[in-house]
């Protein structure tokens, strides 16, 4: 027996496929986060299934008594919406299937991310997935000054209590995409700068959201032999060593005493 990855609805119920709709029926037993939540899902579609709770909390615990019951038992995998593993538990479950020997069968189907990325209209040459960025530290600061040198397309997903935040830390002119409530009522997508974005959604901000940013609008920093260079240039046209180094060090971030050592 299988253990069946099941993409449910992101917000509109009617984007259940109808294998999705099948392989929940057959299931022995649907793992989900949320009972209650998945249970007026399936009830939405008269289906009545053995509900187990398989969520970020215990999940590690469940693992390998699902992949267990997977050897004997049709076992349907879901999240709360949209595709499970994707910012959403299953992942150590899909692992213990596969050091067990289980069969993994994953159902193509609803995703944010997707469907934010298609929506943005930015290029999908090179995409990166960032989930959730961090809250705050190093590793926050270190992955926002990478969406702002390379040039990917970045996707995000992102409280609506901390939109505001992130477009202000990425480079003003950035070109980004902000979705919310995708596939909902009050869907919405903003195409612009991210400064644009900011002074968009500078009142309350609700629903889900996910941000799209074409990264590379940043220049890379120069380099310290670039700074001497750049240095070297306007000794070159006439300006005074101090005056040279001192110009190319407010350019390039480059220590102007260095720079000066390396002309003299």
């Amino acid at each position: 027996m299988p253990l069946v990855v099941v993409p449910t609805p992101i917000g509109n119920l009617e984007d259940i496929t109808l294998r999705a709709l099948r392989m929940l029926g057959e299931a022995d037993v649907v793992a989900c986060e949320d009972t209650r939540r998945t249970g007026r899902l399936l009830a939405h579609y008269e289906i009545k299934k053995p509900l187990v709770p398989h969520h970020e909390h215990n999940e590690e615990r469940s693992a390998e008594g699902l992949a267990r019951r997977a050897r004997d038992e049709k076992v349907a995998l879901v999240s709360d919406a949209g595709t499970p593993l994707v910012s959403d538990p299953g992942f150590p479950l899909v692992r213990a299937c596969i050091e067990a020997g289980v069969n993994v069968e994953v159902l193509p189907g609803p995703s944010a991310l997707m469907t934010a990325l298609v929506a943005s209209g930015l290029p999908t040459d090179v995409v990166v997935f960032l989930g959730f960025l961090p809250r705050k530290g190093r590793e926050r600061k270190e992955l926002l000054e990478r969406m702002g040198r390379e040039p990917s397309t970045f996707v995000v997903y992102e409280s609506p209590h901390r939109l505001l935040k992130t477009l202000g830390e990425l480079p003003p002119e950035a070109p980004v995409a902000v979705c919310r409530e995708l596939t909902k009522l009050h869907e919405e997508v903003f195409r612009g700068a991210a400064a644009e974005a900011r002074e968009h959604f500078s009142g309350e901000v609700k629903g889900e959201v996910v941000l799209v940013v074409r990264g590379g609008s940043e220049e890379e920093p120069a380099s310290f032999e670039e700074a001497v260079e750049r240095a070297k240039g306007y000794v070159a046209d006439g300006e005074s060593t101090s005056r040279a180094a001192a110009r190319a060090a407010k350019e390039t971030g480059q220590r102007r005493s260095e720079i000066y050592d390396r002309l003299v």
